[in-house]
């Protein structure tokens, strides 16, 4: 069996796991976590970071660091992880869903001006397979409606859009270290803080609600409980297997982007026929290759192919039952607006098996069993 993903693993996370032990240091914050969170700093260009426990626990403390109240809204894509949508809808905010761009699946940004109201306080834009949403529009717009931007960079790491991280443009971003992503501690997140005036917030937020932070750089002589918050910090040990693939963050992003390029070669001519449609990097995007995906006919196609795949041993599967549609979308959230791509597109949109160290082997099987499909 070709599985869809095998989680990244370079050879050095055991040494490193080790290591972490050996400090007598396995919670959270020791120096596993600091260099990963000096890292990304470094890497992305981002004000602060901060390892978090999950990509969840990341949008968490994002909409915690929003200080939302009841009623309020957020706009947000149907056409996300469920997470996207129950950071803010714990804290008793109303989900305003709306369409997304068939081209690249990311909200349709020209839809999210209609949906502002009065109650309206966050756009979450969530970067789908990596490839960036439209951020100068949406940062327009939160900037003339006065609105905060969290930009759900789950799928998003080492990706660009106009020369600038993704993660590091909006007022929060969030990544997901999860099993699946490109780079993995199992589970484990980022929550990036590029407004300085929240910072000191958002480590209270991470440590329980005290000010440990301040109190292990001195700032004061004792630590104590000053305002809400979880235990956000992830163990040593996740943040040693994170650190193992950072140090090889360019070798495991290009062997990703190879295949790809494999794939996307591979399938020119059916797309070309009409039979398929490729994925879109629009021109501003650097994309991670974070999944390759093709859009199939319709619902019953995507269906057939999943299916003969299995049964060639090649498991692709589909994604995201769009949020406005589930029974917890219809109980906190509505649909602006028409529903003209968000369904159509998702029910059409199959993954194929992408990760670190492909072969191409095992590629060549997956290509050959998607033309076969389609009888070329």
């Amino acid at each position: 069996m070709i599985p869809f993903n095998v989680p990244p693993c370079t050879g050095n996370e055991m040494n490193y796991i080790e290591e972490a032990i050996a400090s007598h240091k396995i919670c959270g914050d020791g120096a596993f976590t600091r260099r990963c969170n000096e890292w990304m700093e470094k890497r992305f260009h981002a004000h602060k970071v901060l390892l978090t426990t999950s990509g969840t626990t990341a949008l968490d403390m994002a909409s915690l660091l929003c200080d939302l109240k009841p009623g309020d809204e957020v706009i947000l894509p149907s056409f996300t992880f469920s997470s996207s949508a129950t950071a803010f809808a714990i804290y008793g905010a109303k989900l305003v869903f709306v369409d997304v761009r068939p081209d690249t699946m990311n909200i349709d940004e020209t839809k999210i001006e209609a949906a502002i109201t009065d109650k309206t306080r966050v756009i979450l834009a969530m970067h789908y397979a990596g490839v960036a949403c439209e951020m100068d529009t949406i940062m327009d717009i939160a900037h003339r409606h006065g609105l905060l931007v969290v930009e759900d960079a789950a799928q998003g790491v080492m990706s660009s859009y106009k020369g600038k991280a993704l993660g590091t443009i909006g007022d929060f971003g969030c990544y997901s270290f999860h099993e699946t992503k490109n780079y993995s501690m199992g589970e484990g997140g980022a929550v990036l803080v590029n407004n300085p005036a929240y910072v000191e917030r958002a480590e209270i937020l991470r440590e329980k609600g005290t000010n440990r932070s301040k109190f292990y750089r001195g700032q004061v002589d004792k630590y104590t409980w000053v305002d809400i918050g979880d235990s956000f910090l992830p163990s040593e040990l996740n943040a040693a297997y994170l650190w193992a693939q950072l140090e090889m963050a360019d070798e495991i992003n290009n062997d990703r982007l190879a295949s790809w390029q494999r794939y996307w070669d591979a399938f020119q001519d059916l797309a070309a026929a009409g039979r398929v449609t490729l994925p879109t990097i629009p021109a501003d995007c650097v994309h991670n290759a974070h999944m390759f995906y093709i859009k199939c006919k319709d619902l019953a196609e995507r269906t057939a192919l999943i299916s003969f795949l299995k049964e060639r041993d090649i498991l692709a599967v589909f994604h995201y039952v769009p949020l406005h549609s589930a029974p917890a979308g219809l109980r906190f959230g509505r649909f602006h607006g028409e529903d003209r791509y968000t369904t159509a597109e998702s029910d059409r949109l199959v993954r194929l098996p992408l990760y670190y160290k492909l072969t191409t082997e095992d590629q060549d099987r997956v290509i050959k069993a998607v033309r076969d499909f389609y009888g070329v």
